[in-house]
């Protein structure tokens, strides 16, 4: 038996396992190696936020999507770019500012946004499989508790997704 295959090679200390910090951090390599994944390419993810933003919260000028989806305004207008020549959005001049760009979904991002959407469930599944449906409900509620206490994020709160459920 090699040292990788021991069971002391798997075996962290019980300090360890009683930190959230170092349980998040395993569960967070995991997670990210699950989406990967699933998505098969290096912007899925980000992708998939822009679209669930945008069929959110509809037409939306592009630095207040950036805001709200907490994306650099670079970053995002490079993706956004991305997104149009593939036919997933259009964007159009802001009607009260027209030197501000407005961004809306397409039906063919709608289609994306679909495949996306179940790539990132794919994901879900792989990483929560060990945990019954309340469990990861309880999860997922206590983990936004985490995010909007260190983050200024909040949910949107339009009513369609109920708190502590994924959209």
């Amino acid at each position: 038996m090699t040292e990788t295959e021991s069971p002391e090679a798997a075996s962290p200390p019980d300090k360890l396992w009683a930190l959230a910090t170092w349980l998040l951090g395993h569960a967070g390599v995991d997670a990210r190696r699950f989406v990967a994944q699933s998505f098969g390419n290096s912007t899925g993810r980000t992708d998939f936020a822009v679209l669930a933003g945008l069929a959110q919260y509809g037409a939306i000028n592009q630095a207040a999507l950036g805001r709200r989806l907490g994306i650099n305004l670079g970053d995002l207008v490079a993706v956004l770019n991305r997104l149009e020549m593939q036919g997933a959005i259009v964007r159009k001049k802001d009607q009260v500012d027209r030197r501000r760009n407005t961004v809306e979904i397409t039906p063919a991002g709608r289609v994306t946004l679909s495949a996306l959407e179940a790539a990132a469930t794919a994901a879900q599944d792989e990483l929560l499989e060990p945990l019954s449906p309340s469990e990861r409900h309880q999860l997922v509620a206590l983990l936004q508790r985490l995010v909007e206490h260190h983050r200024d994020y909040r949910r949107a709160g339009d009513g369609t997704t109920p708190a502590g459920e994924r959209p």
